[in-house]
């Protein structure tokens, strides 16, 4: 039942049916009113739930932070403060790797069978689903994001992941491996130790599952940070891991900011291994830091900007909808989110025109109202940096066909923006928005969109739609990502892995590969005295 609730809205396939005032081509009054109106904006839901968790979580205790510090967190819907939480620096990480170093080396979590540490993580997962409304309400509160997508597609996928790692606990085993001689050879997988996460704010609860699951399912303990826009859902989470009887200390979790207690625990001496999703700059800072302390190993999962590819032999409705979801999906704010809409010249008039008025029909308003497709970004600096991109794009002579606006008075929200003739040199084309702007490029024949659609320092992602399988298939192996969507986008299933090429990162997330992250192999060679075989 989660795999079919999460495909309605994570997924779409064949079967898929400050401000800006002026533009090329800008829409006309009479198209623009086909958007939420301000007040529709201005008109909000009470959120059902209350903030409970706001300390750090160390060592199975809530606690203030070392300096006493907290700053505050936001609501996206009206940039007012939602609530005031403890600001971790490099005290409070450090009393989280202790507690973490403590659990790993003398704690029972790595020493518990695989099959008991696998009940732990179920009885979590049975949590999340008693706790589904609360968590997704908080999700959306803090994040911004459609409530419904929150609490009918992220959170069955949260009580899902963490299920498939539950099954992996008691499967992971080395191998007996054959020597030139009379010698005995085994490899052993141990836990890497203490893992240090560090999460995005676009989709903390998913990122929470993708970094905890597979590291506790190896029988590792955890330093997490949280984003500092939206650390409230880590931290209800893991106190629901408590209650499903996690020792203390295996999960701890801190919040604040990046170059406070996110460089500390980059650069901590007693963090085994890093795990960092975030932008390719911060992750670059991320590496050097890593290096810099213990040489540990990381794993990044970084910025995109992914080709969507139509093909001449396209069904242009299905196709429009299908790169609509690509791009606006979760307000723009996916890694891999479809951003560079390439469209073959003989269906490219159609798909503008349709583009654009999908994009005018989208619904924009309070995450928390049912029907709507489209939330507010997540912050002002976030939503000041899209409406620039935009202006860019105006000042670049791309066609502003709709949007291009914040809507409302209050709040983040930026109206469904569609460009048309863009060109590959500018900067809408090149740089990652992670916002509601679609960018359609045309295209004359599969040699030509293949070179283009890998002249970027990206990786991460590509979407393929056409009929023709030979067509599929060329594409699918000459893209340099690492995930290709042929005919769907967005399909997160547990078991596939994650992640990019180039500058997009290091490393593969979700399914067995992930395993790989949080594990050691070694080598056990024993003599044998006259040994019946080898």
């Amino acid at each position: 039942m989660a795999a079919r609730r999460l495909s309605s809205l994570l997924t779409r396939s064949l079967s898929a049916s400050r401000l800006l005032s002026s533009g090329r081509n800008h829409c006309q009054g009479s198209r623009t009113r086909r958007f939420s109106t301000a007040a529709a904006v201005e008109e909000l839901i009470a959120p059902p739930v209350q903030v409970s968790y706001t300390q750090h979580l160390i060592n199975g205790r809530f606690l203030d932070a070392a300096s006493g510090r907290t700053f505050p967190t936001y609501d996206p819907r009206t940039g007012d403060v939602l609530a005031h939480v403890a600001e971790g620096d490099a005290e409070d990480i450090n009393r989280a790797v202790a507690a973490a170093r403590k659990a790993f080396d003398e704690g029972p979590w790595p020493k518990m069978t695989p099959y008991e540490r696998s009940k732990i993580l179920l009885r979590f997962a049975d949590l999340v689903e008693k706790h589904n409304d609360e968590l997704a309400a908080l999700e959306t509160w803090n994040c911004g994001k459609p409530y419904e997508q929150s609490a009918k597609s992220e959170l069955p996928m949260l009580a899902r992941l963490f299920r498939y790692y539950a099954g992996w606990a008691d499967k992971i085993h080395g191998l007996t491996v054959p020597a030139d001689g009379n010698h005995h050879v085994q490899t052993l997988h141990e836990p890497i130790g203490v893992a240090g996460q560090i999460i995005p704010w676009n989709f903390p609860l998913i990122m929470f599952a993708w970094k905890v699951g597979p590291a506790l399912a190896c029988g590792n303990t955890i330093v997490l940070k949280t984003a500092e826009q939206t650390p409230l859902t880590a931290l209800y989470a893991a106190k629901l891991f408590h209650e499903a009887g996690l020792p203390p200390g295996v999960l701890n979790v801190v919040s604040g900011y990046g170059p406070t207690a996110g460089a500390a625990l980059a650069s901590h001496m007693d963090v085994d291994k890093l795990a960092f999703t975030g932008s390719t700059e911060t992750g670059k800072i991320v590496l050097e830091l890593a290096a810099r302390s213990n040489l540990k190993p990381v794993t990044l999962e970084l910025g995109g900007k992914s080709p969507f590819i139509v093909c001449e032999d396209a069904d242009v409705d299905k196709a429009v909808e299908l790169a609509h979801f690509a791009l606006f999906f979760n307000q723009g704010q996916c890694c891999c989110a479809g951003s560079r809409t390439y469209v073959h010249e003989r269906v490219y008039d159609e798909f503008v025109e349709k583009a654009k008025a999908r994009a005018l029909k989208r619904s924009v308003g309070d995450p928390f109202k049912k029907g709507i497709e489209q939330g507010p970004q997540i912050d002002v600096e976030q939503f000041e940096k899209v409406l620039r991109y935009i202006r860019a794009g105006i000042d670049g002579k791309a066609t502003l066909e709709c949007g291009g606006e914040r809507l409302g008075s209050k709040g983040f929200f930026v109206k469904p923006t569609v460009f048309s003739n863009v060109q590959d040199d500018m900067v809408i084309a090149s740089d990652e928005i992670f916002g509601p702007v679609q960018s359609i490029l045309k295209f004359k024949d599969l040699d030509e969109v293949i070179r283009r659609a890998n002249t970027t320092r990206y990786g991460l992602a590509a979407g393929v739609f056409t009929k023709n399988i030979d067509v599929a298939n060329m594409l699918s192996r000459a893209l340099r990502v690492g995930t290709v969507w042929v005919n769907c986008f967005d399909v997160f299933d547990a078991s596939i892995p994650f992640g990019g090429y180039k500058m997009s990162g290091i490393g593969r997330e979700k399914g067995i590969y992930s395993l790989n992250n949080y594990l050691q192999v070694k080598a056990v060679v024993m003599p044998l005295k006259n040994p019946a075989w080898l």
